[in-house]
């Protein structure tokens, strides 16, 4: 598979779960969908819909919303490379609604495709099978992050958590994450209030832990964040080459500034 294939992101995780072989990488290759372009906050699949395509997030970030919530409550946060709903493919009833948190392209698979790789590759079966229980060990995680944590506590390791999973598929590699979110976003991610989000990322900030300027997020103190947050990063299942390892977490240079404000939608 080229590097520049639609679909390396996908075979990249997979293959951090499975071995696969060359026929393997083809088929992930050739599979058919359509891609779109999606501005920030639109509704890829809604709550009591019934799914036939499952959606590969190719550039951007989508997240699952509590419908039931007025304050935008977020179960979770996805990244370049993951398939938010692949688990639609056994069950297409909807419980949340899949929205893209800032502007996002998203390949649409049909869920018989992945059904005809299951069928054709049992490597690629157990690498999707494995995909869906990761995402599983990550809504355990969430909940312990919101059920025993405090605000400061969770944000970071919201941070620590979207810099490694964004690292295992080749992207901020110097710490540097593009942040499309907004205070209301993180609040949403933390079940706290947008002005305590906000608070809590100025006091990040004035830690020398990271820079929040307009939509680039650099962690200036990997070390140290980690350590607020008690952040483990065991249960995403990620290769030994996709962790950070203390000589590369340098500390950088801060700039003074003032906390994030909340920007209007």
């Amino acid at each position: 598979m080229q590097a520049g294939s639609t679909f390396s992101k996908l075979a990249g995780r997979l293959a951090n779960l499975v071995e696969l072989s060359a026929d393997d990488l083809d088929l992930l290759a050739r599979m058919p969908g359509s891609i779109d372009h999606h501005h920030s906050r639109h509704y890829l699949l809604q709550h009591g819909e019934t799914s036939t395509h499952c959606h590969l997030l190719l550039q951007g970030y989508l997240c699952w919303l509590d419908p039931g919530s007025r304050d935008g409550r977020i179960i979770s946060i996805h990244v370049p490379g993951d398939v938010p709903d692949l688990h639609t493919i056994h069950d297409g009833r909807l419980d949340y609604d899949l929205v893209s948190v800032g502007p996002a392209v998203v390949a649409s698979v049909p869920h018989d495709v992945f059904r005809d790789l299951c069928g054709v590759s049992s490597s690629l079966a157990r690498a999707l099978l494995l995909m869906m229980l990761g995402d599983a060990a990550g809504s355990r995680n969430w909940i312990v992050n919101l059920g025993s944590r405090d605000a400061l506590e969770r944000v970071a390791h919201l941070l620590c958590e979207i810099a490694m999973r964004l690292r295992a598929v080749g992207l901020a590699k110097d710490l540097r994450i593009p942040s499309p979110f907004t205070p209301s976003d993180v609040a949403g991610a933390c079940s706290i209030s947008a002005m305590h989000a906000n608070r809590t990322i100025g006091e990040l900030r004035r830690s020398n832990l990271l820079q929040w300027h307009a939509r680039m997020i650099t962690i200036t103190d990997w070390n140290g964040l980690v350590h607020l947050a008690g952040f483990n990063p065991a249960y995403l299942r990620l290769p030994a080459d996709a962790t950070i390892a203390p000589a590369e977490a340098v500390v950088m240079p801060t700039l003074d500034g003032p906390p994030l404000a909340p920007r209007l939608r």
